[in-house]
């Protein structure tokens, strides 16, 4: 299943129906973790929405996205250049200060995710924070034309720990729009890189 594919031909819909969507308190808390004026990647950033609140908050961010159209149309939204590249691509040695993977890496196949874990570690600096949203539940497969990886809490917080580098924070669940994503109960989670 090409997760990719569906967003860069869906792109222009998917940006609309996103790009309003108020994640303000989300943000909020992730933000409380970091420097002021600290380094963020947005990592998987689809209508650049985050990228643009983060930026207007006052910090550097790097949008990232494995689809070229949404690429475009979030360097339109934000200003910013944003990096075309895929999860397996990432390859940056402690450089952010934080790590916003929000609705992102719930595509990543189950087996596939403790190595982009660790390729996510390697880019945030010592001590660094990692925030990551995923639908909330046990299944794996292709739902919507794209293919989903759902996680329970104790999943994903085992996933994160087990990969030696990050130590899980916080985790709290909010419920997803309906026009956007149903029902959806979404996970929530901060995790701070760990000394090595």
């Amino acid at each position: 299943m090409d997760s990719i594919g569906y967003y860069n031909r869906y792109a222009a819909t998917y940006f609309e129906s996103t790009v309003n969507v108020d994640l303000s308190e989300n943000r909020a808390r992730f933000e409380r973790v970091l420097p002021e004026g600290g380094s963020i990647l947005d990592l998987g950033c689809g209508s650049g929405r985050d990228s643009l609140a983060f930026l207007e908050d006052g910090y550097e961010v790097t949008p990232l996205d494995g689809s070229p159209e949404m690429c475009a149309l979030a360097e339109i939204h934000t200003d910013l250049e944003v990096l075309n590249m895929t999860f397996e691509e990432l390859d940056f040695d402690e450089v952010f200060d934080g790590i916003w993977a929000c609705a992102s890496l719930l595509h990543v196949p189950g087996e596939d995710m403790p190595g982009i874990l660790k390729k996510v570690g390697l880019a945030l600096k010592p001590e660094g924070y990692l925030y990551i949203s995923v639908k909330e539940g046990d299944f794996e497969g292709e739902r919507g034309e794209r293919y989903y990886v759902d996680y329970t809490k104790r999943r994903l917080t085992d996933m994160l720990e087990d990969t030696g580098i990050f130590k899980v924070k916080e985790v709290w669940k909010t419920q997803g729009l309906k026009e956007v994503s149903g029902d959806t109960r979404w996970l929530n989670i901060i995790a701070k890189k760990i000394e090595e």
